[in-house]
Parts: structure tokens; C-alpha cells; sequence
């Protein structure tokens, strides 16, 4: 077989990694969206402020946090403005807008935190056991070593 094509079976192991994350991710999103009215991309913004920047962030640093590019965020960052989670503001030395967490934006991932932990447990981490876990640990650093390297070896 060459080398660039999968086998069955191969293929039913991709498939089934892919759908397992997919439903279990799902109904988490589900649950924190019936409890908060937040979407991923919401709580994703939010939880980002609040974890890399104390509140705050460069609209930038947000984007390539989230992997979104920057029109992508700017829309749902303006969206999340007029719901009064999170404002931005132009800085005053330099290029560049800041997004800020709003009191109401912290009140609601604080909301969602609990919702969100309870949620992940039920459907991922009660279902595994010590040696998944371990498994899953060494799959998930060897994995994110591997295209770390891989990015860094491959030609600009």
C-alpha cells in the first residue's frame, strides 16, 4: 500500500477518534448553551480573557489564541459587545485594540465554569480509567511533540 493512503482499518480508527470527540465535545457545548446561552465561541473568548490575559487581551493575541482569523473574531467579538460581555478598546500609544472582559462577561463564564466541568466528567472522564488516562496522555504529548517538530522542520 503507499504510503499516502490509509487502510480500512486505518481509516475506521480515524473515523472513530474524530466521532467520539465530536459527540462528546457536542454535548458539552450543548449543555453549557441550555444553561448560559453562550456559544463555544463565546465561552472560548471569555475563558481565554480570563485565563492568558487576567481579564484583558490584545484583539490579536485573542485571534491566534483561538486559531480564528481576524475578521472571523472581529464579528463575534461585536456580537458579544452588544450583549455587554466584553468591550474593546483602541490603545492610546499604538496600533492594536484591547478586548476586555465586562463584569457581565465574568459573572457568565463563571456561570458556565461549573456547567462546563460537570459536563466534561459525565461524558469524557468518568468513562476512563487510570491506564485510558495515562494512554491518552502519552498519545496526546508524543502527538503535539511530533507536529511541534514537524512545523518547525518544514520549510517557510
Amino acid at each position: 500500500m503507499d504510503n499516502n493512503e490509509l487502510s480500512t482499518e486505518e481509516m475506521r480508527i480515524w473515523n472513530m477518534w474524530k466521532g467520539s470527540f465530536k459527540r462528546i465535545f457536542g454535548r458539552v457545548i450543548k449543555e453549557m448553551s441550555e444553561h448560559t446561552g453562550l456559544s463555544e465561541g463565546d465561552f472560548g473568548v471569555l475563558d481565554r480573557l480570563v485565563q492568558f490575559g487576567n481579564g484583558k487581551l490584545r484583539q490579536q493575541e485573542l485571534a491566534d489564541s483561538m486559531d480564528w482569523d481576524k475578521s472571523r473574531l472581529s464579528h463575534h467579538l461585536t456580537r458579544m459587545e452588544k450583549r455587554g460581555l466584553i468591550l474593546r478598546k483602541p490603545f492610546d500609544t499604538d496600533r492594536g485594540v484591547q478586548v476586555i472582559i465586562t463584569s457581565a462577561g465574568k459573572a457568565t463564564l463563571d456561570e458556565a465554569l461549573p456547567i462546563v466541568s460537570k459536563a466534561i466528567r459525565k461524558y469524557f472522564l468518568d468513562q476512563l480509567t487510570d491506564q485510558d488516562i495515562e494512554s491518552i496522555t502519552k498519545l496526546a504529548e508524543r502527538t503535539t511533540t511530533r507536529a511541534s517538530s514537524s512545523c518547525e522542520d518544514s520549510p517557510p
